[in-house]
């Protein structure tokens, strides 16, 4: 057998290896211990033992031997080369005669408990739910030693365990009291001078549709009968921009921020409250600036004309899904005549879309019924109804008819623009062959033979 030791002289010893032996890699670790290392264009990982990670936690990059034992690979973690994480969240234990205590990661994959000094523990009691930062893990130690740098109050209480979600992926519970305060100085008033340089469209039917809790309005639609078989049709989306000045504190923030998060309970919102629920958001009866993608279609959802730009806009009601959706299937009610329609060249639009080779993404969606204390007391199914199709379809078709606006000239050669596109990929071939063979027992067959038979055979399935 290949010796991995060589002897070089009495009590002196060196590891034979060939170069390409030493590995690069990413380790993955399972609640064992164990686990494996993952090399980037390298088929098959190196399985590793417990004993054989030292020092190196779920993630990490290490540097790793390669070795062949009865015919697989494995390997042997040399050096941890970057931590993936050095914060953690975890349940704080300690014995009451003891000046030290541990931590027990929340995650799994962390298979390691850290040891927390007295003199490093905040205060903490045992029972705490805690952020800890990674002191030190001298290689072939039993355990890491951490400090404690949050606490954030009793496992397993509500409030706690909605924080520690929000800490374990470094999503801050609040902003900071200065961008607060910069934000409720902003002006919501709308100058003649402002007015003068958008399409004014208040006195046009205006309205929003969104779910019954939501506080932040960022889209309606605008309907007008022109008269003459075609009606006009707006698209309109809060027009941020014109609040959020490029370089400033608050376009920094909600850089970093991207998006806004929806937790059960709460959302963590992208800009400041005054801005994301007040300002920014499309209240009924209110004058908004918006930016707007207006259509003269006919009923058969045919476009005749389209038009993009600034404009201000007065919303001038707030429906909830629920309430469209009766008014929808009623056939009665506030703007019914108008839903109708609305409803009517969604479902064309939506059909054509799908026989064009559109993935249908309809699917169950769980949602939570929550007591005044924010605490869940029961679950629910939310269903994708006509009134949720209508917004779908019509911010689908804003979103399509903008980026070929940006895209193409009006001979419809490319214009080479730079633009951010939103774009599903191409399904994965070895994973549509799997998905194949997958379903076939229960009767379904997948036709692979283009995108479009592809996108059909999954909607049906």
């Amino acid at each position: 057998a290949e010796h991995k030791i060589d002897l070089v002289e009495p009590n002196a010893y060196r590891l034979n290896f060939k170069p390409e032996d030493l590995l690069e890699g990413i380790v993955e670790i399972q609640a064992s211990g164990s686990g494996y290392l993952v090399v980037e264009d390298v088929e098959e990982d190196c399985y590793v033992y417990s004993k054989h990670m030292i020092n190196a936690l779920h993630k990490d990059k290490v540097l790793a031997l390669k070795t062949i034992r009865k015919g697989k690979s494995e390997a042997y973690v040399l050096k941890v080369l970057e931590r993936a994480n050095t914060q953690f969240i975890g349940v704080y234990h300690r014995k009451s005669t003891e000046k030290y205590g541990f931590v027990v990661v929340d995650k799994s994959k962390i298979h390691v408990d850290f040891y927390i000094d007295e003199m490093d523990s905040m205060g903490a009691q045992h029972g705490h739910k805690v952020v800890i930062e990674l002191k030190n893990w001298p290689p072939y130690a039993t355990s890491p030693s951490g400090t404690i740098v949050n606490i954030l109050g009793d496992s397993g209480e509500h409030q706690t365990e909605m924080h520690a979600i929000l800490a374990e992926y470094g999503l801050p519970a609040e902003f900071p009291a200065e961008l607060e305060t910069l934000a409720e100085s902003l002006s919501d008033g709308i100058t003649p001078q402002e007015v003068s340089k958008r399409r004014d469209m208040r006195s046009i039917l205006t309205f929003t549709i969104d779910p019954a809790d939501a506080k932040d309005f960022d889209d309606a639609l605008s309907f007008e009968d022109l008269g003459n078989g075609l009606y006009e049709i707006g698209v309109h989306i809060a027009d941020v921009s014109h609040y959020i000045v490029p370089g400033t504190a608050l376009d920094d923030e909600a850089y970093a921020r991207a998006t806004s998060v929806y937790l059960v309970d709460r959302v963590v919102p992208m800009l400041p409250e005054r801005l994301s629920n007040g300002v920014c958001s499309l209240r009924p009866h209110e004058d908004k600036l918006t930016f707007s993608a207006v259509f003269q279609m006919d009923e058969n959802a045919k476009i005749h004309a389209q038009w993009f730009g600034r404009t201000l806009i007065h919303s001038d009601q707030r429906f909830s899904y629920e309430q469209a959706q009766e008014i929808i299937e009623l056939g009665e009610g506030t703007h019914a005549k108008e839903l109708a329609l609305m409803n009517k060249m969604a479902k064309i639009m939506r059909e054509k879309r799908l026989n064009d080779g559109a993935i249908s993404f309809d699917k169950l969606e769980v949602k939570f019924n929550l007591d005044e204390s924010a605490n869940p007391v029961g679950v629910y199914f939310k269903h994708s109804r006509d009134a949720n199709k209508l917004i779908e379809e019509f911010m689908l078709l804003a979103n399509r008819k903008v980026s070929e606006f940006v895209s193409l000239n009006a001979d419809g050669t490319a214009s080479k623009n730079t633009f951010v596109y939103r774009i599903h990929d191409d399904p994965d071939p070895d994973k549509l062959l799997s998905l194949k063979q997958f379903v076939k027992p229960f009767g379904y067959d997948l036709d692979l033979a283009n995108p479009k038979a592809v996108a059909q055979s999954i909607n049906r399935l």
